[in-house]
């Protein structure tokens, strides 16, 4: 399990479908206000997209995944 990785749900995109939570085996996931909330951040595995992956909504982002966060620019004109 990882400190470093873990979900994070834009609000705003996130529908409250529960896929994210109905997935996760490992506890991350609350039901707050019929809404999806992380509240065990240590229960993620790192690397593990699951989640992310089912949300039809792409709401979640992970702390940790720098391939996503750093942008190359290489192929830019």
């Amino acid at each position: 399990m990882s400190k470093l990785w873990y979900p994070m749900i834009d609000q705003d995109k996130c529908i409250g479908c529960m896929a994210c939570y109905k997935m996760c085996r490992h506890g991350v996931y609350a039901i707050n206000n019929d809404r999806p909330t992380v509240v065990n951040r240590e229960g993620c595995v790192e690397g593990c997209h699951g989640c992310g992956n089912r949300c039809p909504e792409k709401a979640i982002v992970y702390s940790g995944d720098f391939k996503k966060m750093i942008k190359c620019s290489c192929n830019d004109d």
